[in-house]
């Protein structure tokens, strides 16, 4: 029962996806509510290791409207939170194989806390972007058929 706070559109588009983890995300007050709120977005979004540490940087979220002067940067790089052997495990993958992680979707999980879906991605080529473009089109050109066969 998770209910998605903000989703990557592009991601699904720009990247194959190999590997996904779920990850909480340190956050302060202002952001959650702004969040809450919708007022967030994941596009040009990408995960950064620094010092073993696996970090969010250039998501925006919005500052909250009704915020004092303690608002928050909408730019800040934001902490993930994961056990160090999983991001031991994640980073060795990027760092071998040339790949990068990338945000998918925050949302809130089943206990009403704010995660974070982040992807072990390796980027598509232009063939590849237009070759599942034409896919989709065939898939809905059939769905179309399909049910005006029924009627």
């Amino acid at each position: 029962m998770a209910e998605d706070l903000v989703r990557n559109r592009k991601a699904f588009h720009d990247y194959h996806m190999i590997d996904t983890w779920e990850a909480g995300i340190a956050l302060l007050g202002t952001e959650v509510k702004s969040l809450r709120n919708g007022r967030g977005n994941l596009q040009d979004a990408f995960v950064d290791v620094i010092s073993g540490e696996l970090w969010l940087k250039q998501s925006n979220i919005t500052p909250y409207e009704f915020g004092t002067y303690a608002n928050h940067d909408p730019l800040r790089p934001r902490k993930l939170l994961l056990h160090s052997e999983e991001i031991r495990r994640i980073t060795s993958k990027v760092d071998r194989k040339g790949l990068t992680i990338i945000p998918l979707a925050i949302y809130l999980n089943a206990r009403g806390k704010i995660k974070i879906k982040i992807a072990l991605a390796e980027g598509k080529s232009r063939s590849d972007k237009r070759e599942a473009l034409k896919e989709r089109e065939a898939k809905r050109e059939m769905e179309r058929i399909r049910k005006g066969s029924r009627e």
